[in-house]
C-alpha cells in the first residue's frame, strides 16, 4: 500500500529585493515521520518554514497537505489546517498561567461562555500524551522550567491538531535530563502519526530522532535522503559544501601564569562554593547540568550578580561582598548566553555593537571620528570572518554565527585579557562552530584567558585544556580534559561524584 506525503513542498522560491531566500526548493515528509531541516545559519530554513506557516508568502511554488492544495494565508490560518511552529525563542505570555497560554486565541465557546471544561478534559488528555499529567495547569508560564515551557508550546500545538510539528532548535535552552524527555515525547507524538519537521545544528542528536533528511545550502536543496545512510562528516559536507577537515580544530597554545583566581565564592543563591585559578593561555570549561550555576558562577565572576562570599581577583584587582564586582576596565569580557538579550543591540549595526562600549580610542577632542569606527569595525570584521554587507548593516539581518562573533568582537575591541564564555556555540550551523573554535585556540595562544560554559560536551572535550563539573552550585576540581569522557562529565554533573576516565 502506497502512502501518499503528509506534507509537500514543490519548487519553492522567494526573493527580498535583489537577495535570493529561496530557489526551487522541494521538501516532502510522510506522516509520523521526523524529517531533520538542516543546514548553516542563512540557508533558508527559516524562509522555508515561513512560507510553510503562512508567515511569508512565496514568489513560485505550491504544496500540499493530506493531498490537498495548501496555501496559507496566515499563521492562524496554517494552525487551523494543522500546521504549528514551535520556535527556538518561546511564543507564550509569562504572565500567564499554562492553561490560558495553550487556549489562547483557541478558545472553545458556548453561549459567549469559555468551555474550561471541556478544555481541561482535552488538556489532560494531552499532557497524559507527553507523560507529564502532574503539570499544573494555573501555574504562571514564567515559573515553569524551560523544558516545561517546551511542553506548554507541544501542547498548544496539538490542542489545535496539528498534525505537522516543526521544532526549531528544540533542545538549545535543555539539559541532559530534559533533552531525553524530549526525546521520548517525540517518539511517542510519531506513534500517534504526527509528522515532525526538525530542525537543529546539533547534527549527532539529528542523526538520533530523526528518519530522513533535507539538507539546504544558499537557498537550495543540497541532498536529501534516509538518516541511516548519511554520515555525519558526509552530512557536514552537504551543508557547507567542503569537507570540513576537524570539527574541533586546536590551535598550539602554552599555559602561562595564573591571571584569575577564585576562592570560597558563593552568589545570593548560587554558586554554593567555588575555588578556581585560570592562567594565561588556557582554555577552562564548566560543564554542567541546566540550573547547576555555570551562568551563575560566571555572573558572579563579572559582578553582574552579588557575591555573598568569597573573593575574585584578577591581578592586582581582588573583589568580594560588597564590591562592584571585575568588569570590562579590569581586563574581564562577559559572552552571556543569551546574546540576542544581554548581549547585542540588534536593532544597531555591525559598528555600533562593536564599538559603542569603547569609543574613546576613536574619538578625538571629545568627538567621535566615524571613519575611525569604520575602520575599526571592518578590522574586526576581517579577523573574525564577520559575514556582513558592511559595518553599518544591522545585526538582526545577520545569521547566528555572524551575530556572536560580533558579541566576541566587542570583548576583543576593549582589549581583555579575561574572556567568560557562558555557551558560545549555541543556535550556530557547525562551520560557524569551527570557526569560533578556531578563534578561541588563537585567543588562547596570544595569552589570553578563556573560561568556557557548554552543555556541549563534545566541544568541551574537543577544546578545553582542563574541565570542571558544576553539581548544584558546588565547583569540582579542574582536571585535563584527557582525564574526562562524556561518560564520565555526565555522571559528575549528575551525582556530583567524579570517576576516572
Amino acid at each position: 500500500m502506497v502512502v501518499s506525503p503528509r506534507l509537500e513542498m514543490l519548487g519553492v522560491g522567494k526573493r527580498f529585493g535583489a537577495t535570493v531566500a529561496l530557489a526551487d526548493v522541494s521538501l516532502v515528509v510522510q506522516p509520523g515521520e521526523v524529517h531533520a531541516l538542516v543546514g548553516e545559519n542563512g540557508a533558508g530554513k527559516s524562509t522555508l518554514m515561513k512560507v510553510l506557516s503562512g508567515a511569508v508568502r512565496p514568489d513560485a511554488g505550491r504544496m500540499r497537505l493530506d493531498g490537498q492544495a495548501f496555501t496559507p494565508a496566515s499563521p492562524l490560518a496554517a494552525r487551523a489546517a494543522g500546521v504549528a511552529m514551535i520556535y527556538q525563542e518561546f511564543n507564550l505570555a509569562p504572565h500567564l498561567s499554562v492553561e490560558e497560554n495553550i487556549t489562547l486565541g483557541a478558545e472553545q465557546r458556548s453561549a459567549g461562555f469559555v468551555r474550561r471544561a471541556a478544555h481541561r478534559r482535552r488538556m489532560a488528555a494531552i499532557f497524559s500524551l507527553l507523560d507529564r499529567p502532574d503539570l499544573r495547569l494555573d501555574v504562571p508560564v514564567r515559573c515553569l522550567s524551560a523544558a516545561d515551557r517546551q511542553l506548554v508550546e507541544i501542547a498548544r500545538a496539538l490542542l489545535a491538531d496539528a498534525h505537522v510539528l516543526v521544532m526549531d532548535e528544540p533542545t538549545s535552552s535543555l539539559g541532559l535530563a530534559d533533552i531525553e524527555r524530549l526525546f521520548a515525547v517525540i517518539e511517542r507524538l510519531r506513534a500517534e502519526g504526527v509528522t515532525i519537521v526538525y530542525i537543529s545544528h546539533f547534527l549527532e542528536e539529528v542523526q538520533r530522532v530523526a528518519q530522513r533528511y533535507t539538507v539546504l545550502r544558499d537557498g537550495r536543496n543540497a541532498g536529501t535522503g534516509a538518516m541511516a545512510d548519511v554520515a555525519l562528516n558526509d552530512l557536514v559536507e552537504l551543508m557547507i559544501g567542503r569537507r570540513l577537515h576537524e570539527m574541533f580544530p586546536r590551535v598550539p597554545h602554552e599555559v602561562g601564569v595564573p591571571i584569575l583566581e577564585i576562592r570560597g565564592l558563593a552568589g545570593r543563591r548560587q554558586p554554593c562554593a567555588a575555588d578556581l585559578t585560570l592562567h594565561r593561555g588556557e582554555i577552562l570549561g564548566l560543564a554542567g547540568l541546566v540550573g547547576a550555576g555555570r551562568t551563575e558562577l560566571l555572573r558572579c565572576i563579572y559582578g553582574l550578580d552579588a557575591v555573598r562570599a568569597g573573593t575574585v581577583r584578577i591581578g592586582a584587582y581582588t573583589a568580594g561582598p560588597g564590591a562592584r564586582g571585575v568588569h570590562l576596565a579590569q581586563g574581564v569580557g562577559l559572552l552571556s548566553e543569551d546574546r540576542q538579550a544581554e548581549g547585542l543591540l540588534l536593532s544597531r549595526s555591525v559598528a555600533d555593537n562593536v564599538t559603542l562600549s569603547r569609543l574613546g580610542p576613536l574619538a578625538r577632542w571629545g568627538w567621535i571620528n566615524l571613519r575611525a569606527v569604520q575602520r575599526a569595525t571592518t578590522e574586526w570584521m576581517r579577523r573574525l570572518d564577520i559575514r556582513a554587507r558592511s559595518a553599518d548593516q544591522r545585526l538582526r539581518d545577520l545569521s547566528g554565527g555572524n551575530q556572536q562573533k560580533t558579541a566576541l568582537a566587542r570583548l576583543l575591541h576593549h582589549g581583555v585579557d579575561v574572556l567568560l564564555l557562558d555557551e558560545p556555540t549555541r543556535g550556530i550551523d557547525v562551520a560557524s562552530k569551527a570557526q569560533i573554535y578556531q578563534l578561541i585556540g588563537e585567543l588562547a595562544a596570544g595569552g589570553k584567558a578563556v573560561l568556557m560554559a557548554s552543555s556541549y560536551l563534545p566541544e568541551l572535550l574537543g577544546v578545553c585544556d582542563r574541565i570542571a563539573v558544576m553539581h548544584r552550585g558546588r565547583l569540582g576540581r579542574a582536571r585535563p580534559r584527557e582525564e574526562w569522557t562524556e561518560h564520565a562529565l555526565i555522571s559528575a554533573a549528575a551525582s556530583g561524584k567524579e570517576t576516572a576516565a
